[in-house]
């Protein structure tokens, strides 16, 4: 069984990503209206019955924008810390609101999505892993510094939504007020392109297949630089931009056939490689 993995949009204008199998699906954050997100997952063939429950990573306005909409109409429970649905200033229906624990999964059938906690300037962001029949997707967005929980979840990842948020010598040189861009680079904001390559180039699990980089600055990035920076390391994973307008390609992440080491019959006793 796959897991199948898009961006429904990416950016500071709305986040809203989706994972799932064939059956059952969750939303990390609704950064879309509902209008949107019903037709971005209709051109992609996706019903909207598949989703099951939607996963708040923290309370700014891009990730947060739908969610009473959304969770209202189709019933979807939302899981929210305590503290971040105090700040979220939405009527969030209490029926449908469920806490969390870091580092603690959840199970959504056959899902289990495992949230944990990250540097960003909001009330308890976290973000969140998910797993089903041995396929790990990660979505690691809103990150202000490659921390320990943050470098230990991605190295399990079989694909990644990966935030590249800005070019430093494009913010260095842009018209962004200076406490914006600290803000933005001062450790609790975003990550730069160069953070997100070393934690892909450092960190990566061996059966990574698919990188999608997220939530890109409309003013202080470029995405042909990105693509480049990211294809120059790729080492065959599918490198994606997610875009701030339209949602990405529908992803299928299959597991990759694990080789083993099978002695050869020939005479100078070389190892050949197996699949199980």
């Amino acid at each position: 069984m796959s897991l199948f993995i898009t961006s429904l949009n990416s950016g500071s204008n709305g986040n809203c990503y989706y994972v799932g199998n064939e059956t059952e699906a969750v939303l990390v954050d609704a950064g879309l209206s509902t209008r949107e997100t019903e037709k971005r997952m209709r051109l992609l063939g996706l019903p909207m019955e598949n989703i099951k429950a939607i996963f708040v990573s923290h309370e700014h306005s891009d990730h947060i924008r739908g969610l009473v909409g959304l969770s209202e109409k189709y019933r979807l429970p939302v899981y929210i810390t305590s503290q971040t649905l105090a700040f979220c200033n939405v009527p969030v229906n209490k029926e449908l609101v469920n806490d969390f624990t870091a580092h603690v999964p959840v199970a959504i059938g056959a899902l289990s999505i495992t949230p944990f906690p990250k540097l960003h300037d909001a009330a308890d962001p976290h973000s969140f892993i998910i797993s089903c029949n041995g396929i790990t997707v990660g979505v690691f967005t809103d990150i202000g510094a490659p921390c320990a929980h943050v470098i230990n979840y991605f190295s399990q990842c079989n694909a990644a939504l990966l935030e590249a948020n800005y070019d430093e010598g494009l913010l260095e040189k842009g018209n962004y007020p200076l406490f914006l861009k600290d803000r933005i680079r001062g450790g609790n904001g975003h990550l730069s392109n160069r953070q997100a390559l070393e934690i892909f180039t450092l960190h990566r699990s061996k059966w990574m297949t698919h990188l999608l980089l997220s939530h890109l600055s409309k003013n202080n990035n470029d995405v042909q630089l990105v693509q480049q920076m990211f294809d120059t390391h790729s080492d065959g994973i599918q490198i994606v931009i997610a875009s701030r307008y339209t949602q990405s390609e529908l992803f299928s992440i299959q597991p990759i056939a694990i080789l083993k080491p099978v002695l050869a019959d020939n005479k100078s006793g070389a190892i050949q490689l197996g699949l199980f």
